[in-house]
């Protein structure tokens, strides 16, 4: 653990009390820290508004100045700032009707979702804990600032959070936190699906998802959003952390209908990795020769070979056949790549002007066909990645 970032941070603390504000650390860093994790950000929140973090820092970026967030570029480096505030009703259990800036730390800390979010840092490394965040830390514990239901109510993230914290932390969630959450999981049905992916990325790439994810069945989150509400959640199993991608490839393969992935609203290389790992997943299970494992070989990428290997037993669990370890491990695939002659179509030694000039026909949809075959009789050893030799075998095999 380092406190690196809180050290460069402190002139910023610093400059906010020198006149006359307050200003803390707060939120999961404080909580990483007094944890002795790693810290990757930080978050500070003042008694300043808006208009006066602007009007006390030269550098400044009001990217969410309404809800009283401004950026401080300070030494190469953008700092979060939030100004306390409270928070009026939620009628969508997403965000708030409207904030309202207070000077006061225990009204800002008090909207915060769980208590080991809501305690406060100064520039000493003096701790405010309102909430006794500490204490549920050393007891392991996940419970809600205040009353559970109202902080669901409010917005109903907040239990997917929870659960990807469970995930993360190996945290158990405490009893009244729990029954919240099972009472007002439909509630997630009003967010947003990019807001659901965020949390549930982290959730299954967590080192301890296995309890989360069986926690998720049993609150049976899956049946309110969409893309897992058309899937059989019951029938997955997540034992390990794994890759975003590989957990919903490992559900479309399940599937007995495709299902859509513009639901999800992710990009589209992640849309293309998917699609690959539940293609390859499909086909690899029936490799029974070396030649079909060039091919595999010369047809995915190496990363997504490697990702299988190394979640062998998970896949397994959800009933997807992978071949025997003797061949597919990561030794073999490592050896076959480096003996295929090609590793894409651009490096075939003939190209389809070529093809057109020697074949003298018109342009059309037999050129990727041939192509292909070309291909398979390069890496295969059919034939070597000579133009006069290829040429040759178009005459007399196609």
């Amino acid at each position: 653990m380092s406190n690196l970032l809180f050290e460069q941070a402190k002139p910023i603390l610093q400059h906010i009390k020198s006149q006359g504000y307050e200003a803390y650390f707060v939120g999961g860093s404080v909580r990483d820290y007094l944890m002795n994790k790693d810290i990757h950000d930080i978050d500070i929140t003042t008694s300043a508004t808006p208009d006066e973090i602007e009007s006390i820092f030269s550098k400044t970026i009001p990217i969410g100045k309404a809800h009283g967030t401004i950026n401080v570029l300070y030494q190469d480096e953008a700092y979060e700032i939030t100004t306390f505030r409270t928070e009026g009703d939620y009628d969508d259990h997403r965000r708030p009707n409207d904030v309202a800036f207070v000077r006061d730390l225990y009204e800002d800390v008090k909207r915060r979702d769980f208590t080991m979010n809501a305690i406060a840092m100064d520039e000493n490394y003096h701790v405010i804990d309102y909430f006794h965040g500490q204490q549920d830390i050393a007891e392991r514990i996940i419970t809600t600032v205040g009353e559970a239901s109202e902080r669901f109510e409010e917005d109903a993230l907040r239990i997917i959070r929870g659960l990807r914290f469970q995930a993360q932390l190996a945290f158990h969630i405490e009893t009244n936190t729990y029954r919240a959450m099972q009472q007002q999981m439909s509630h997630i049905s009003f967010l947003s699906i990019e807001r659901i992916v965020v949390e549930l990325k982290k959730l299954v790439q967590a080192q301890h998802v296995s309890v989360s994810f069986e926690n998720m069945k049993q609150l049976k989150a899956f049946t309110y959003i969409p893309f897992f509400q058309q899937s059989n959640m019951d029938s997955i199993t997540i034992t390990e952390p794994i890759s975003f991608n590989l957990f919903i490839a490992i559900i479309q393969v399940k599937q007995s209908t495709e299902l859509s992935l513009a639901q999800l609203k992710i990009s589209n290389q992640e849309k293309h990795t998917i699609h690959a790992l539940s293609q390859l997943m499909s086909e690899i299970g029936e490799l029974q020769s070396k030649a079909t494992l060039k091919r595999i070989v010369y047809d995915y990428d190496m990363k997504l070979l490697l990702e299988l290997v190394t979640h062998r037993t998970l896949l397994e669990a959800n009933q997807i056949k992978l071949p025997s370890p003797l061949i597919f491990n990561k030794a073999t695939l490592a050896e076959t790549a480096k003996q295929l002659p090609i590793d894409t179509r651009k490096a075939l030694a003939v190209t389809g002007k070529d093809l057109l000039a020697h074949l003298q026909q018109p342009s059309g949809p037999w050129m990727k066909d041939i192509l292909r075959k070309i291909e398979l009789a390069v890496i295969q050893g059919e034939v070597s990645n000579c133009k006069t030799e290829i040429l040759e075998w178009v005459d007399n095999n196609v």
